[in-house]
């Protein structure tokens, strides 16, 4: 088993983690959506809110209790049809949402950025395979014998990774936002932006709803 002193281990690890961070997944996937819809502040918003959903995991994992989830087929049955129902609630109002005159020079408020960091953290806390990943990844380069607690090591990599992962969500919140700020003068485009990010955030949903359990 490798040990957190091994430094090539820790490159190893960080290298990994860095390329899970930039693989486009649901994740950077619900981000760009949310910031094609909402703009550049609720898509950072919703980045810092999936990294505090990731924490969720890494406090959860570091106390036994994914592992818990993980091995209890209804349990994690629960946790998904859960986080799925939430996913394609906000595709529905996000679709609503996109009916509605929407003015692009204006600031988003301070309350649509803390409701899409709440709803960002709910989203990451909901999703089972989060708990999946942060099982099957991080314990590889936990080493039970070290000096370090064996849970502390793991909260310590699996902060790292999180971190990673919000970092890559918060340049593409900003990439986003920057490409959906250009296009006042195209306001039926937006709206159609906003159509496909609802529906992106809906597909995300019943892909998740139809996820299997790690054996």
């Amino acid at each position: 088993m490798t040990t957190m002193a091994d430094a090539t281990a820790l490159l190893i690890f960080l290298g990994a983690a860095l390329l899970i961070a930039v693989t486009p997944g649901p994740g950077i996937l619900y981000v760009a959506a949310r910031s094609l819809s909402g703009g550049r502040a609720e898509g950072i918003a919703s980045s810092l809110g999936t990294g505090v959903g990731g924490m969720v995991h890494i406090a959860a994992g570091a106390a036994g209790v994914s592992a818990l989830v993980m091995a209890s087929a209804e349990a994690f049955t629960l946790l998904k049809l859960a986080g799925a129902a939430y996913l394609v609630w906000l595709g529905l109002r996000t679709l609503r949402e996109a009916r509605q005159p929407l003015d692009l020079g204006a600031q988003v408020s301070a309350l649509g950025a803390r409701r899409a960091f709440r709803e960002g953290v709910l989203v990451e806390a909901l999703n089972p395979k989060t708990a999946a990943f942060f099982l099957a990844f991080v314990p590889q380069f936990v080493d039970p014998a070290g000096a370090m607690p064996v849970a502390l090591q793991f909260a310590l990599l699996g902060l790292v990774s999180v971190t990673l992962n919000t970092g890559v969500d918060v340049l593409v919140a900003l990439g986003a936002g920057r490409a959906r700020a250009g296009l006042g003068a195209r306001p039926g485009l937006v709206r159609r932006l906003r159509q496909l990010s609802g529906g992106a955030i809906c597909a995300l949903g019943a892909l998740l709803a139809f996820a299997r359990r790690p054996a």
